[in-house]
């Protein structure tokens, strides 16, 4: 009993000696029996045939020299921060080695891998077409190969600075970038000037077209009026003359009758007119008289004594 108490205190103590809590933030591998590399999943792990890596991620800083064209140098400043590839572990402990910091041993490989590009970069270039803009683009082209080459994930790669070493270089780089700036600004002004000459005249345009429009309408409906008008006025026209010709018509069959029959002479407007004017000439006795001795009175009166005898006779033949 004793015998067994002991052998339970023994696996008790080696457990407790052998194995550890895997953390969340560590990836822990082991090697099969074929030699490939694997990642325990479980909670506790044997330290002795196991190799915690950290997932965390290594952040560094890099300064490169590097001669441009002309053997002109140039400083770069960099930062890069990486973290292990799942999948490329293999190559990361064959880099890095079988130790914990095997993420930080591949980190330095970068930082070299990164100088050689950075000076690559430079050695094909004038000084006038370094820019970090496009240090960085050929960067993180390159640094796809990182993953197959040290078993590393780059979270990110960004150039700090690149600058000449030369300060009477780097002002008149500085200059030509001002006055490069300063001239684009100035094509920027002209070319918002022009665009908005444009739009000064397309507005102009559209508002004559639009005035014309509205001027040829204004025309149009005055066209019409006018039309409306010169219609009524031809109905007018057409009205008083039909007025006319029954008015001619009707005094044509006036005198007609009157002609046939002089006596309606004496009903007419005319004839009593003619009467009162005979009443107010000189010795004027009566209105109507058929006697000779006041025929010599005035022309008036004998034209309208005229007038009632041929009547009178007219009148006395169509009895007979």
């Amino acid at each position: 009993m004793a015998y067994v108490i002991g052998l339970i205190v023994v696996a008790c103590i080696v457990i407790a000696l052998e194995y550890r809590i895997r953390k969340p933030d560590q990836i822990v591998l082991f090697e099969g029996r074929d030699g490939r590399l694997g990642i325990r999943k479980f909670r506790f792990y044997p330290r002795h045939f196991s190799l915690p890596i950290s997932r965390t991620v290594h952040s560094s800083m890099l300064t490169v020299e590097a001669s441009a064209k002309g053997n002109l140098d140039v400083r770069v400043k960099i930062s890069v921060a990486v973290a292990a590839s799942l999948e490329h572990l293999t190559v990361l402990i064959r880099v890095g080695g079988w130790s914990m910091s095997a993420v930080g041993h591949a980190a330095k490989e970068l930082e070299v891998l990164l100088q050689s590009y950075i000076k690559e970069f430079a050695e094909q270039r004038e000084i006038e077409e370094l820019s970090s803009e496009k240090l960085s683009h050929y960067l993180n082209e390159r640094s796809h190969e990182t993953r197959t080459m040290l078993g590393l994930e780059i979270i990110s790669l960004a150039v700090l600075s690149l600058e000449p070493v030369n300060a009477q270089i780097a002002d008149a780089l500085r200059q030509r970038e001002q006055a490069r700036i300063l001239e684009h600004t100035e094509k920027l002004n002209q070319e918002a000037r022009i665009a908005a000459a444009k739009a000064r005249l397309k507005a102009d345009e559209e508002i004559s077209a639009l005035e014309n429009e509205l001027e040829l309408r204004k025309n149009e409906l005055k066209m019409m009026q006018f039309e409306k008008e010169t219609a009524l006025a031809d109905a007018r026209a057409e009205h008083e003359l039909r007025l006319n010709r029954m008015r001619l018509e009707f005094d044509a069959e006036e005198l007609r009758m009157l002609k046939e029959n002089p006596e309606l002479l004496l009903l007419t407007p005319q004839a009593a007119r003619l009467a009162e004017a005979s009443q107010s000439l000189k010795n004027a006795r009566t209105i109507v008289s058929l006697g000779p001795a006041d025929a010599q009175g005035s022309d008036l009166l004998g034209m309208f004594q005229s007038v009632i005898k041929d009547a009178l006779e007219g009148y006395l033949v169509r009895k007979k």
